[in-house]
């Protein structure tokens, strides 16, 4: 069997193996810490991986909160949401854009990402130049964004009822005035935007539940921001050559990313983690 180096030894007790097989959630302590933490965020992005013509698509999942940064690689299936850290988030407040798998796994409480959802109603507003309702529903929600922020600035925990109310109550009637435009039609395909006016009319709690609870943001930007790096990696230099590769590479990422939002020095952390003596994340309290 071949020997394990030192820098290797050393990545694997910071929690980033050698086989690239770390996942927060599994073991007690770090499903503690996913578990009490509101307003995670995940975000599959894709990426090739392989040399040459036999590269092919992968997804690169990203499970993140403002102190944790998880990257897991796989694909949009369900098998591979339920190897990510998904079954352990019961409990917890995810956010998320509309793929059915976020809703597959019994007790997590869900949080659309509304900038996902801003992004279909500007597609709508084209669909529908003449039609007010986009504009409508798209305005009550920047202004509920809007009104969460400045509520959190003055530490509240939730936005106040008397400036929340007249936004969601424009929210509703924009939804249900869409819903008389577009109507629904016999068979599985349905027009334009009628999936996400039912979406928003079905899962109303799941679209403003931001405003009730100030610790859950209203969007999925972390996650945007911690799969960046992905991105501009794949720009600049293409598809990454094999797919033990691209774990470790990514085990690697999350451990430093994880380490910034702490605070700490990267340079410092990665020293630490080759030497044997590897920073972790501190484990919180219950709320």
């Amino acid at each position: 069997m071949r020997e394990e180096t030192t820098a290797q030894r050393g990545l694997r007790r910071a929690g980033c193996p050698a086989n690239g097989h770390v996942r927060f959630g599994r073991r007690p302590e770090e499903t503690h810490q996913w578990k009490h933490r509101q307003g995670a965020s995940g975000r599959p992005h894709p990426i090739r991986v392989g040399p040459g013509p036999k590269s092919r698509k992968r997804y690169l999942l990203v499970a993140c909160t403002s102190l944790l940064t998880y990257y897991f690689l796989g694909d949009r299936s369900l098998k591979t949401f339920a190897a990510f850290v998904m079954p352990d988030m019961a409990g917890t407040v995810i956010v998320h854009d509309r793929y059915q798998n976020y809703d597959k796994f019994p007790g997590v409480i869900c949080q659309l990402c509304c900038q996902h959802l801003q992004r279909d109603l500007a597609d709508a507003a084209q669909t529908y130049p003449q039609a007010h309702w986009p504009v409508q529903i798209t305005q009550a929600l920047q202004g509920l964004i809007h009104a969460a922020n400045t509520a959190r600035v003055q530490g509240l925990t939730a936005v106040p009822p008397e400036i929340a109310a007249p936004l969601a109550r424009a929210f509703r009637h924009g939804v249900i005035l869409g819903l008389g435009q577009v109507k629904r039609v016999p068979g599985r395909k349905q027009q334009p935007c009628r999936d996400l006016l039912e979406c928003l009319r079905d899962r109303r709690d799941d679209v403003l539940r931001f405003t009730t609870d100030l610790r859950i943001p209203p969007t999925s930007n972390q996650a945007e921001r911690d799969v960046r790096p992905a991105k501009t990696q794949q720009k600049i230099s293409g598809r990454l050559r094999s797919e033990d590769t691209t774990r470790h590479r990514y085990a690697i990422r999350g451990y430093i990313s994880t380490a910034a939002k702490h605070g700490e020095n990267v340079l410092t952390a990665i020293r630490d983690a080759l030497a044997g003596n590897p920073w972790m994340p501190p484990v919180p309290d219950p709320p």
